[in-house]
């Protein structure tokens, strides 16, 4: 092998093991969705023959599955834009030299260690109807005359999700955040304010644009993440009452483990992973555009 083409194979040899487990870790199991969302397939998981496009179809069909689509996209675009709102202005706050600023981030950052079914668990205890502390805090303050039932109905149980999904993510989102932050040099900020530059002026001319890959990559992640968040709304309703908070993964889940129905369940998986990619990708071009 001339040295040119060993110098060019080096490279591919070195990373073949790594990509050879992340094949087989990753490939296997998508090929084997794709089985079996073109399979009949029965509750135990024996293919009892080739089925084409039926199961998709069978969810098309499928008022829950529709309703579940388009709440996903309500859920991810509010916990997502949430988040982002919320965090910039946190991160920004958190950026600034002040006494406790050390205690404030690892105050900030301890909830990120909680799992989000603890912490989903938590938040229901909190939400209880006949317990929970927000029930007693708004009857204690005269805001309301009676506790609110509040994951018996969709009309409150589902923003009450999305609340608390936004409320889990800001931890993650202004770590990003302030990984951006720390890398925009003061002097620039500096210069600013001797040209006469207010702060909303610095904020929108150059803390922004220098953020914006940063930010980028919050949203991403934070769409990608929020999108396939499964613990959040199955702790608290299990996609209740009568399916009116259910998403795509839940969804998914209840009609995997609980119906039987391994088949659809495999094409709800592939229309989600098509949706996120798609998502993602245009997000990228537009950004890029």
């Amino acid at each position: 092998m001339a040295p040119r083409a060993r110098a060019a194979a080096l490279p591919w040899l070195l990373i073949a093991p790594s990509l050879i487990l992340a094949c087989g870790v990753i490939g296997y199991p998508f090929f084997e969705i794709i089985r079996l969302s073109l399979s009949d397939v029965s509750r135990f998981g024996q293919i009892r023959g080739f089925a084409g496009w039926d199961n998709f179809a069978r969810i098309a069909s499928d008022d829950i599955f529709i309703a579940a689509l388009l709440r996903t996209l309500t859920w991810t675009v509010c916990v997502v834009g949430g988040t982002i709102l919320v965090s910039l202005p946190v991160a920004l706050v958190l950026r600034e030299d002040f006494w406790g600023r050390g205690v404030a981030r690892t105050i900030l950052m301890l909830p990120w260690s909680i799992a989000l079914s603890m912490a989903a668990i938590v938040w229901l205890w909190a939400f209880n109807a006949d317990y929970g502390m927000i029930n007693a805090t708004l009857v204690s303050w005269g805001i309301v005359d009676k506790p609110l039932q509040w994951m018996a109905r969709p009309e409150t149980a589902f923003p009450v999700e999305v609340g608390i999904g936004i409320i889990v993510s800001i931890p993650f989102t202004v770590t990003i955040l302030l990984g951006g932050l720390s890398s925009i040099g003061g002097e620039i900020y500096e210069a600013a304010r001797i040209d006469g530059a207010t702060g909303w002026q610095s904020f929108w001319a150059m803390t922004l644009p220098l953020l914006a890959p940063f930010l980028n990559i919050a949203i991403v992640l934070n769409v990608i993440h929020v999108f396939n968040s499964f613990p959040i709304i199955w702790v608290m309703t299990q996609g209740g009452p009568n399916n009116q908070t259910h998403i795509l993964v839940t969804y998914l889940y209840e009609l995997s483990f609980y119906l039987g129905r391994p088949g659809p369940a495999a094409a709800v998986s592939l229309v989600m992973l098509a949706i996120v990619f798609s998502a993602t990708a245009i997000y990228m071009r537009l950004r890029e555009a």
